[in-house]
């Protein structure tokens, strides 16, 4: 394929790193971002290691100004942005919804809903002026699809992104440019090792326990790896995604059913 150029949001570690990885398998050139200044680093210099055509950019994706600065450092560096992907999320709170802390609440959204909303309106923009329209890919989750409990600002946060996924698969359809989401499941990451921790408080579990509780519903008998999930984004970059957009598409190995 002619090169492209993707940007992932939140792709110094786990499933953001994951997806960059396979783009660039895929023939991408790569846009890191990441907050993390020292291991967004790290992982920059892994992949040019690898020889992958790569930069990176340090921004709070809660930040709309560093949205459009990131945009920016990638057609600075690689000419255009063709593929734009909301990864970044945060888990927030684990507990009964009754005792939400507010502060919480609003990690979880500005984050979650406003740093996708910031994310496609950057992106957006700067396709409709390339005119050549594009990809929008966002981070949903199967706590988008249903509700999870203990996660209530999170899942609330997931299904705005996956309203949001719908509002500007109508609104940029004009400009050629398709916006879908990625739902995953159960996945073998540092969030769920963190979510893990914090269900020991109110679930009584030992740790492992929470993971393997909802791991063991699924109907194909594993947990998820980042790869299953950087499978499906690789499609949905991908010129055989042309025809679908305004989807919020599930990969959980068979839990959650829409």
């Amino acid at each position: 394929m002619t090169k492209k150029v993707a940007v992932i949001t939140g792709s110094a570690r786990g499933i953001g790193k994951e997806i960059a990885l396979r783009l660039a398998k895929d023939g991408f050139r790569i846009v890191l971002n990441d907050i993390n200044e020292s291991e967004l680093n790290e992982t920059e210099q892994e992949f040019t290691s690898n020889n992958i055509e790569v930069t990176s950019f340090v921004g709070d994706v809660t930040k709309p100004e560093d949205q459009q600065k990131l945009v920016q450092h990638a057609v600075d560096t690689f000419g255009s942005v063709d593929v734009f992907i909301n990864n970044a999320g945060v888990e927030g709170q684990v507990g009964p919804l009754i005792e939400s802390d507010p502060k919480q609440v609003d990690f979880v959204m500005e984050v979650n809903v406003k740093g996708v909303i910031y994310g496609i309106s950057a992106a957006a923009k700067q396709m409709i002026k390339q005119g050549k329209g594009g990809k929008i890919i966002n981070a949903c989750s199967i706590a988008g699809q249903e509700g999870f409990e203990m996660l209530g600002a999170y899942s609330a946060s997931k299904f705005a992104v996956k309203g949001l996924t719908q509002t500007a698969a109508k609104e940029l359809a004009q400009h050629k440019i398709t916006v879908n989401a990625y739902c995953p499941g159960i996945v073998g990451t540092s969030m769920w090792e963190r979510l893990d921790e914090k269900m020991m408080e109110h679930l009584g579990t030992k740790k492992g326990e929470a993971f393997a509780r909802f791991s063991e519903g699924i109907a194909l008998g594993r947990s998820q790896t980042p790869d299953d999930v950087a499978d499906l984004v690789s499609f949905l970059a991908s010129e055989n995604s042309d025809y679908i957009t305004g989807q919020s598409i599930v990969t959980d190995g068979g839990m959650v059913y829409r």
